[in-house]
């Protein structure tokens, strides 16, 4: 089921949320019960047959926790705790392998040693990278002593939760159980209602009206440079830029809606986007872009690695290792991989550079601040390229054409398949980067519109009105990009 959807927000929410409070006046164990069997609903609508998955992922993981948390000694971690840990880790990452990677390295060992196996087409179940890492991020917090609630129900709502279900944020324990527990959380709040409906109804707006739009202007690009076609480097970068746009406001759209729709039952999830597109550095944008998997993969693994405790030549390995392996967590493909790497030697020369001026001492220069984005931002849409394209020849092809060996051209050739003129289409890139470049984020225009004069019944109809205007422009509702990873 689809935040963007009639059948969600005329049927699933107002049963889930009406159904939540009603329980809540009598029972709040009811209620969190309540919540977690409507997230399994949720999660069953795509394949009723996966939620034994889940229900097997979440079991599984719930008794290790719990056993885990349990074999320390005076609130010290053992020898036995740690096996427990590294058995039930690995049995996470290996349900996971099955499912996202079992066809991409059978694929893998067929090129590289001439073998011819049959590929298992494994169907991979939505969200399952979210709710494994999500889940092993709780083993460890466990063997660390971090996690110290274990009510069953509270867990199966922690794990199961619909508004970051299927394409995160990434959730900790701590973060969440504390919530699940307080009287508050059960009780109508108008506040977080108005809140949450404002957050929800601008993440709507992104995804239908913004983010649907500028598919139509990067797929068609795609497409040619997978058939074999060689693209201008109008062409090229029309897809690219359209591609780097669809993607925020795609992804971000997504939190917005997670988090509004957390905020109605009185819930906060963490904020995963912080207008990434801002940033003046590499290591600036992977501060605001996709920040619980950042978070994640700076907690669980890269300090894991021994993050920078071991010199300069260890720490950029260190981070070159766990960008690479968090480009393979997006998808079975070697695009991501590169991807991944891609940003890992970002992410080395920004911190060698930074070392560098450090170093010398060198000054700030006129406009280095607007050169250091632009470089930044570049960088990050051609890495795009490689995470947008389906083999690694169409990702070259395009970067080929971006660079100008196949001729500066137009985007005529491709014009039969986009729905607007040139100059539209030239509006609609600049307004995505003068968006994302300038304008405030969600987060901070609800802020905005809660604390202005008319943001008693005034906001109400705004939002509401806004929320009848996206609905009736669901010409054609696609899922969210992350709910592929």
């Amino acid at each position: 089921m689809l935040f963007n959807s009639y059948e969600f927000i005329l049927l699933y929410l107002p049963v889930v949320f009406a159904g939540f409070f009603a329980i809540a006046r009598f029972s709040r164990r009811g209620a969190a019960l309540w919540l977690a069997l409507a997230s399994l609903f949720f999660y069953g609508w795509w394949d009723p047959r996966y939620v034994v998955l889940l229900l097997g992922s979440i079991g599984f993981n719930y008794v290790m926790g719990y056993t885990i948390a349990h074999s320390r000694v005076d609130d010290a971690p053992t020898a036995r705790g740690r096996a427990l840990l590294a058995f039930a880790v690995t049995a996470n990452l290996a349900l996971l392998a099955y499912y996202k990677y079992a066809d991409f390295f059978i694929g893998t060992a067929n090129d590289l040693g001439g073998f011819d196996w049959a590929l298992w087409h494994v169907v991979l179940p939505l969200g399952i990278s979210f709710f494994t890492f999500t889940q092993i991020a709780f083993l460890v917090d466990a063997h660390r002593g971090i996690a110290r609630e274990y009510n069953p129900v509270h867990y199966l709502l922690f794990v199961t939760y619909f508004p970051h279900l299927i394409a995160g944020p990434v959730l900790h324990h701590k973060q969440m159980m504390p919530q699940f527990g307080r009287p508050e959380t059960y009780r109508l709040n108008i506040t977080n209602i108005n809140l949450g409906m404002t957050i929800f109804v601008i993440g709507l707006l992104k995804k239908v009206l913004i983010a649907d739009q500028f598919a139509l202007y990067a797929d068609p690009v795609f497409n040619a440079v997978q058939g074999g076609t060689a693209v201008t480097m109008t062409e090229a970068w029309v897809g690219a830029l359209a591609y780097t746009f669809q993607l925020y406001f795609d992804f971000s759209a997504y939190s917005d809606m997670a988090i509004g729709l957390s905020k109605l039952f009185n819930v906060d999830l963490p904020i995963n986007f912080n207008s990434p597109y801002k940033s003046r550095s590499i290591i600036d944008f992977w501060r605001r872009w996709h920040i619980t998997l950042s978070n994640f993969l700076r907690d669980y693994l890269y300090i894991s690695l021994g993050g920078n405790r071991h010199g300069a030549v260890r720490r950029y390995f260190n981070l070159l290792a766990t960008m690479v392996l968090g480009g393979l967590w997006h998808g079975a493909n070697w695009t991501f991989v590169l991807w991944g790497t891609l940003h890992g030697l970002y992410l080395v020369i920004n911190h060698g550079w930074n070392a560098l001026r450090t170093r010398l001492g060198l000054p700030s220069v006129p406009g280095g601040a607007f050169l250091a984005w632009l470089v930044t931002f570049v960088a990050v849409v051609l890495a795009w390229i490689f995470f947008r394209a389906t083999t690694i020849e169409s990702a070259i092809r395009l970067i080929e054409g971006a660079v100008g060996l196949h001729g500066l051209g137009s985007y005529a050739a491709l014009a039969p398949h986009v729905p607007e003129t040139p100059a539209m289409l030239l509006a609609w890139i600049t307004a995505g980067l003068l968006i994302v470049k300038l304008a405030p984020n969600s987060l901070e225009i609800a802020a905005w519109l809660q604390n202005w004069k008319w943001r008693g019944w005034m906001l109400g109809y705004a939002v509401g009105a806004a929320l009848v205007f996206v609905m009736l422009n669901f010409s054609r509702v696609s899922a969210f990009i992350y709910f592929n990873f």
